[in-house]
């Protein structure tokens, strides 16, 4: 039988919107781990991360 998932805010892992915490439960990964991934790319791409992860914030629904 398939399980579909659903990107959703996380409550659990949440450090500010639960944004980072819900793309690492979709993925299955460590929430740290995930948190220190999107630091490292939002400060190689210039900030661009965090306009992202308002975009997010407002598109991505909570669990």
């Amino acid at each position: 039988m398939h399980t579909s998932r659903i990107l959703r805010r996380s409550r659990r892992h949440r450090m500010i919107g639960g944004v980072v915490g819900g793309f690492a439960e979709y993925l299955g990964m460590d929430p740290t781990l995930a948190r220190l991934l999107y630091v490292v790319l939002s400060v190689a791409t210039a900030f661009c991360g965090i306009l992202v992860y308002v975009i997010c914030w407002l598109a991505i629904p909570e669990e």
